[in-house]
């Protein structure tokens, strides 16, 4: 579990892009599998590739896309357990990793970024992908 107050600026930096944050198990299971349309499900972290890519490429995506996500929600890794965990079993068969995001379409997985896909790449490449599946499953 990392200090509250280091990661505060890294939880803002979703929330004042429009994210909801949750925290517990039951709404983050309500939140994806009742949802009608779309669900983006960012789970954030504090390594470089969040602050260098996920979290700034995720913010672009959601900005610039023409067609966007219904519903933006957030979770913590290593500070969000329950959620983080509820949100992991639901994008299986994807192993958990962080930062992830994943696409949900009326409580279906369509279309998840794994840690590999945001490591090492340009916060506009994860932008890029991201706005391509909101133009395919939005």
């Amino acid at each position: 579990m990392y200090p509250e107050d280091l990661i505060e600026p890294m939880r803002k930096e979703l929330t004042n892009a429009g994210f909801h944050e949750i925290r517990e198990s039951n709404p983050m299971e309500d939140a994806i599998t009742n949802a009608k349309g779309t669900t983006l499900v960012v789970i954030n972290s504090v390594c470089g590739c969040a602050a260098a890519a996920a979290r700034p490429g995720v913010r672009m995506a959601v900005d610039q896309a023409s067609k966007k996500p219904d519903h933006l929600i957030t979770a913590f890794a290593g500070n969000d357990k329950d959620s983080v965990d509820k949100a992991r079993e639901l994008m299986l068969p994807f192993p958990p990793s962080s930062p992830c995001m994943a696409l949900f379409k009326d409580g279906e997985l369509v279309h998840m970024l794994e840690r590999h896909h945001i490591e090492g790449r340009p916060a506009e490449m994860i932008s890029q992908n991201l706005t391509a599946a909101f133009t395919e499953h939005c």
